[in-house]
């Protein structure tokens, strides 16, 4: 089973568009679900990527077999281009470095509000509270940010976000079966 958090509903309809997810409630939070799929709409920032994360590794039957993905959109340098699907190992987040899994991945910073200054690489507001769930490194979990913008969140739009996230789906499956 592959068990997925997005903070933002748009992030989650390029799921439920492509896999036909049915809705459901888990606690406060809204699931979407089939038989190889569960996925859940944490909100914004990192209590709410915990409460969700948390929700779903207590209230599922979770196995040894079962991957969590952390899946959204973030904001980035020139470096990286509009729609690059970038995949995260490491959290850097309050001064510290936190690791996630052993993939050779990114490292991204999570901080409390929207980013308007490129003062590092990559940027989100939920990672370290999807990390902070599994309290240790595993290779089960992983994370893959699409970014959206350069640091002008004010131009992310729920279609764009919806449709930059549908564009990288097949490419995030492929790599979580590798």
């Amino acid at each position: 089973m592959n068990y997925i958090v997005t903070a933002l509903k748009p992030e989650a309809q390029a799921f439920v568009d492509k896999y036909k997810l049915k809705k459901n409630k888990l606690a406060d939070f809204t699931v979407y679900q089939n038989e190889q799929l569960v996925l859940i709409v944490s909100g914004l920032g990192i209590e709410n990527a915990t409460l969700a994360t948390q929700a779903l590794l207590d209230n599922f039957n979770i196995t040894d077999h079962d991957i969590f993905l952390n899946i959204g959109i973030c904001g980035a340098n020139r470096n990286h281009k509009i729609g690059d699907l970038l995949e995260i190992s490491f959290i850097d987040y309050a001064g510290k470095i936190f690791k996630l899994n052993d993939k050779d991945g990114y490292t991204i910073s999570c901080i409390d509000k929207e980013a308007y200054e490129a003062t590092c690489e990559i940027v989100d507001m939920e990672s370290y509270g999807f990390y902070r769930s599994f309290l240790h490194t595993t290779d089960n979990a992983r994370m893959f940010k699409v970014v959206s913008d350069h640091f002008e969140p004010h131009k992310v739009t729920k279609e764009k976000t919806k449709s930059l996230i549908f564009n990288a789906i097949e490419e995030i499956l492929e790599k979580v079966r590798r």
